[in-house]
């Protein structure tokens, strides 16, 4: 819970569980794809457990990507002279929009804004670091992800 007493966004996904779930069925149709499955052919089998640490910790949930895969830097060298297309990032992005309605995210639309800002900021932070010859800074801290100006309905 925030210090207000709304559940962060990690909560309101379902916590780890939801987001293991979530990355499994999307790197599942990811490895598949014509457009970005090349990018992953060498893929950890553990990436989409990393991902979904990623995930939750952006969202509010436990700082396990940072204490167990070092944080920011780690994830970054995952990215840098990987030459990601626009069209490919919005591939990734379509296909993990479809992994979340495909395993019940909550689809509220305050949820689902938030979850859809953090995916494109990340997603299009990710393709400008993949650039040939991009100097992005080495070391930052983990974002946080929060609802923004809507909070989440409550009935």
């Amino acid at each position: 819970m925030t210090e207000d007493g709304i559940p962060t966004l990690y909560e309101w996904a379902g916590g780890t569980d939801a987001l293991e779930r979530l990355t499994e069925v999307f790197y599942r149709q990811v490895v598949k794809d014509d457009l970005i499955g090349p990018l992953f052919a060498h893929m950890d089998p553990g990436h989409p457990r990393y991902v979904a640490m990623w995930l939750g910790e952006v969202f509010g949930g436990p700082a396990r990507y940072t204490g167990e895969r070092g944080g920011y830097s780690h994830m970054l060298a995952h990215h840098l002279n990987r030459g990601i297309t626009e069209d490919q990032r919005r591939r990734w992005v379509s296909l993990l929009m479809d992994a979340a309605d495909e395993v019940g995210l909550p689809d509220d639309p305050e949820f689902r804004a938030a979850f859809a800002g953090y995916i494109e900021w990340g997603t299009r932070i990710a393709r400008t670091n993949s650039q040939p010859g991009a100097t992005p800074p080495r070391q930052a801290p983990v974002p946080r992800w929060g609802w923004g100006v809507a909070p989440p309905y409550q009935p």
